[in-house]
């Protein structure tokens, strides 16, 4: 048991994405105007992550090192599109929200990064938590920081007005974006090294 959970804090924490690895730095700037796109893309990179992950395991013995990476993309691109239809179909007004941001989910460097760092190389049981621990590190390191914009860029948080007015506009905007993501990666490797 202890293993299990070592290995999800371990992607949550000392192996974050965003904080800690500095990867998906596209969505990350691109969509966390708020929190709830915030957590959109996080639990849409989450669901690829986790689904690569696990699939990739299961193949990776049987696929021979020159071709290693074309496969894993072609499955990550399976399961994007199996997303983004489910999308479409369910969340159309989430999946119109994130647009460009979900099919580059292929190309994201956490998805491909992990598919050739552990899940080549691991079980398909270790392989499923590394993809929950990692995804669940990216969505809420997205959700801080699209909170932490949303409240400086509008006033509300998750949509919901916390005080009348509006906010610094800049931080809903690319330099706000930076600003919060630096800050933000400052306290968390300041606090990750105590």
């Amino acid at each position: 048991m202890g293993k299990k959970i070592s290995l999800i804090l371990d992607g949550f924490v000392k192996n974050n994405p965003t904080f800690v690895l500095v990867l998906g730095m596209c969505p990350t700037l691109a969509t966390t105007t708020s929190a709830m796109n915030g957590l959109s893309m996080g639990l849409a990179t989450l669901f690829v992550l986790v689904l690569s992950n696990i699939a990739i395991s299961a193949i990776a013995p049987m696929v021979p090192d020159k071709v290693h990476i074309p496969v894993y993309i072609v499955v990550i691109a399976t399961f994007v599109t199996v997303l983004q239809l489910l999308m479409q179909a369910f969340v159309p007004s989430v999946y119109a929200t994130l647009g460009l941001f979900i099919p580059l989910i292929v190309v994201n460097c956490i998805v491909l990064g992990r598919a050739e760092a552990f899940a080549g190389k691991n079980s398909v049981g270790a392989s499923a938590l590394d993809g929950i621990g990692v995804g669940l590190g990216f969505t809420a390191s997205l959700v801080v920081i699209g909170l932490v914009r949303e409240i400086l860029g509008s006033g509300s948080a998750f949509g919901w007005k916390l005080f009348p007015g509006d906010g610094v506009l800049a931080f809903v905007m690319a330099p706000g974006a930076f600003l919060v993501l630096g800050y933000l990666m400052a306290l968390f490797n300041k606090y990750l090294k105590k």
